[in-house]
């Protein structure tokens, strides 16, 4: 997957190990997130997030990305290729800079993404929310997200899976 390709507007690339103070700072400036999906982001579940797979897949098919605006990071964005299965590519966390938002930037990087998995051979893109969570289940909506029925309970809460048709 070549990363670069992935946004129109903005630079991307693979997140490091030094890009873990960047990706904390965006990621606490979202505080209603984390009263969904608790705990509240710390420097060391940003660098366990970098590595967290699905079972049977490799650090191969994860995609963890930034956007950069600039310097600036604005979007971080993690992307298991070819789950769970060959022709669905999946979301496993996206959140963008607070100030960013409300602004149709989150809405063009998912496009541009949505646009790149097509040219790739992908027919669905998949994800999901935490149930209760309106400003994500909303955003995921408003991007052409449909509900698949299907719901994981984990210890804290329930997460709602959803797909678009690419």
């Amino acid at each position: 997957m070549d990363t670069e390709k992935l946004s129109t507007q903005f630079s991307v690339r693979k997140l490091t190990d030094n890009d873990v103070p960047q990706i904390y700072e965006l990621c606490k400036s979202n505080p209603l997130y984390y009263e969904h999906c608790p705990p509240f982001v710390s420097a060391e579940s940003v660098q366990r997030d970098m590595t967290a797979l699905p079972p049977h897949k490799t650090m191969e098919d994860k995609f963890y990305v930034g956007y950069f605006d600039g310097n600036k990071l604005i979007a971080v964005l993690d992307l298991i290729r070819e789950f769970p299965d060959k022709a669905t590519a999946f979301i496993g966390f996206f959140m963008m800079d607070i100030a960013m938002q409300h602004k149709g930037i989150g809405t063009k990087i998912i496009d541009d993404l949505c646009l790149y998995l097509r040219q790739q051979g992908y027919s669905h893109i998949r994800l999901s929310w935490v149930k209760g969570n309106l400003q994500a289940e909303h955003f995921w909506h408003k991007n052409g997200f449909i509900e698949t029925g299907v719901a994981s309970q984990t210890e804290n809460y329930t997460m709602i899976f959803a797909q678009r048709e690419l």
